[in-house]
């Protein structure tokens, strides 16, 4: 599949990150914990420059909690401050005050050698399309005030919100990268909902997540749609499987794959077929 989807926002939107980050302390930056270093947008290094960074791994209540440990790790030996997070759990969001205030302690020590006590704190929240930022905000402001939605695009214009506590966040428009150079971290982005099904084949996307699954989480796949899968079974006989199982079948006896491979992505997205990593 040949995977692209940079609509003209997403170019406004990276210049008016590039205009604002100085006016903000520290990025945080949210992924999915279902494709941690996939859902990372490589440009956005460049954008922020020195800025002080919290990895936010995001939706970490679908994604399997021993490799969403395993990546944590793994940032961390990078040199990023990452913490995993569900917007579903208010517990978690004491972590990101905690981490922001870890980050910016050297900061708040020099704002407080020049007078300046209590400086709130001015941060930018990024990341990718469908990645959850705007529930991720709402969470931390104790209320709506971001539009949410479960698919890409919601959020198209940047504001500023003010925190209880006094933190100031700048909200901004999720953006990808002009052009994939790997196939299998556009699939993995189209998987999770934060490349629009539109501009997509849906039937072989669907077929490609039935393969990995088929090879990663068999058990899931059988127990949730009561399938025997043998040994080199391929993506669309999988699909096959399940829409005759399911009853997807149209006049003259045709499956409906369009119909099956909807559900699927649905169901796999809601997280139906349990806690799924996808690297």
């Amino acid at each position: 599949m040949n995977i692209q989807w940079f609509p003209g926002h997403m170019t406004k939107t990276k210049r008016m990150m590039a205009e604002n980050i100085r006016l903000c302390d520290c990025v945080i930056e949210l992924c999915d914990a279902r494709c941690p270093q996939s859902s990372r947008n490589p440009m956005l290094p460049s954008i922020i420059g020195n800025k002080k960074l919290l990895l936010v791994i995001n939706k970490s209540d679908i994604a399997d909690p021993v490799q969403t440990q395993k990546w944590i790790e793994r940032f961390r030996k990078d040199g990023v401050m990452a913490i995993a997070l569900s917007c579903n759990d208010s517990k978690g969001i004491a972590k990101v005050f905690d981490a922001v205030k870890e980050l910016l302690k050297e900061k708040t020590e020099r704002d407080r050698a020049r007078g300046y006590v209590n400086k709130p704190a001015r941060i930018m929240v990024c990341g990718i399309p469908n990645v959850g930022k705007s529930s991720f905000i709402n969470k931390l402001y104790g209320k709506s005030a971001a539009v949410t939605g479960d698919r890409p695009g919601v959020t198209r214009g940047k504001q500023w919100i003010t925190l209880k506590n006094g933190m100031e966040l700048l909200d901004t428009p999720g953006i990808l990268w002009p052009r994939f150079e790997d196939k299998d971290v556009a699939l993995k982005l189209a998987y999770t909902g934060a490349i629009k099904d539109d501009v997509l084949d849906v039937e072989e996307l669907c077929a490609n997540l039935c393969s990995f699954l088929a090879e990663n989480y068999p058990d899931r796949l059988k127990e949730r749609y009561k399938v025997e899968l043998e040994e080199n079974l391929q993506g669309f006989e999988i699909l096959e499987r399940i829409c005759r199982k399911r009853g997807f079948i149209v006049k003259g006896g045709e499956v409906d794959y369009l119909r099956g491979a909807n559900v699927i992505l649905d169901e796999f997205r809601g997280a139906k077929l349990g806690k799924i990593t996808l690297e």
